[in-house]
């Protein structure tokens, strides 16, 4: 099955080689290109891919607010790009329903393996912008945290909550099988029994969960995300950089939306 991706950032350059890269597989067929959100709004509701590559900071409309409409309208799943790990707009994309997010400058190989990673359904994040994900949250007053109750967790079952505990402190599949002196593949069955379970859509919205019924408390956090290379997460170096926007290059132009002006 070829992963139909539509890659939306204002650096024309970031943007094209992105596209190059992801194109370049015989699995991924890039659909087009934009320079803002409004743009991958609307070449997404037209071109129905599979994920949407989109950059939080953008002009005309910004990656958490096409995130919003993308998850909100339909089955395409998104992935976050961030030039830097402090990015202070990461929480709020993961409220917005992202299932992914990675640093601009991440390898080759480990951005491939995102999108085939986020389009298997399942979620990534870069260890780094994880730990920004906990900082952010841990960071806000008690009063200000979104709030689940803590009996929503009351349906998991005493190993199910072990599990959701692990995943909150970020461990891994094969780490969460250790701690708990079970295979992996029972893991996994723990997993998506919470998550099916809670209604989550992934990983990324347990980890979250924990925080907001009080499972995992800011005060007894456990430090810093593991880098782990199993499959569903990434280990990218820093950097970055800035640049003026640049118009969109759609491969297929998609037909006119009105809603977007």
């Amino acid at each position: 099955m070829t992963i139909r991706v539509v890659v939306a950032d204002d650096q024309e350059l970031v943007r094209s080689g992105f596209a190059m890269i992801l194109d370049a597989q015989p699995d991924i067929e890039v659909l087009a290109e934009a320079a803002d959100g409004a743009q991958a709004l609307h070449a997404v509701r037209a071109l129905r891919p599979d994920v949407a590559l989109l950059d939080i900071r953008m002009p005309v409309m910004d990656g958490i607010e096409a995130c919003r409409a993308i998850s909100a309208g339909g089955d395409c799943r998104t992935v976050m790009l961030t030039t830097f790990d402090s990015d202070e707009y990461v929480y709020e994309a993961l409220h917005a329903g992202a299932s992914g997010f990675l640093l601009k400058d991440v390898r080759r190989d480990d951005l491939v393996h995102a999108v085939r990673v986020v389009a298997a359904g399942d979620s990534l994040v870069a260890p780094s912008v994880a730990r920004r994900l906990i900082a952010e949250y841990t960071s806000r007053p008690v009063a200000s945290r979104p709030a689940r109750e803590p009996a929503l967790l009351d349906v998991l079952t005493a190993r199910e909550r072990e599990t959701l505990l692990h995943l909150a402190r970020g461990l891994s599949n094969a780490e969460i099988a250790a701690a708990l002196v079970v295979s992996e593949h029972t893991v996994k069955t723990h997993v998506g029994n919470v998550l099916s379970k809670l209604g989550l859509r992934d990983r990324i919205q347990a980890v979250i969960c924990a925080y907001e019924t009080g499972l995992v408390a800011p005060s007894r956090e456990p430090g810093p995300v593991t880098p782990s290379r199993e499959p569903g997460r990434v280990v990218p170096s820093l950097g970055g950089g800035t640049a003026a926007a640049s118009p969109a290059r759609v491969r297929r132009t998609p037909p006119h939306d009105p809603s977007l002006g």
